[in-house]
């Protein structure tokens, strides 16, 4: 599977934590990115989004806000 996944984050978010958890027990690469240091970032990903809280995971393009770990699974094509 050659999903391409990035998780916008930040240090004090459980829920980013819980989803990068998800990916790393089910295998699956992702690129983390720490919005509270990195401002282009954040940017980025409130224009994908239409918001500013995390977690924003972009599988392939697809762009899933908040905890949804039924849409990530969906994406991801994984039970």
């Amino acid at each position: 599977m050659n999903k391409t996944v990035k998780i916008y984050t930040t240090p004090s978010c459980v829920y980013c934590m819980v989803i990068e958890n998800f990916l790393k027990k089910n295998n699956i690469k992702f690129k983390e990115i720490d919005v509270s240091k990195d401002a282009k970032a954040r940017e980025e990903m409130k224009k994908i989004s239409k918001q500013m809280s995390v977690p924003v995971t972009e599988i392939d393009g697809k762009i899933i806000t908040g905890y949804n770990l039924k849409k990530i699974k969906e994406a991801l094509k994984i039970e």
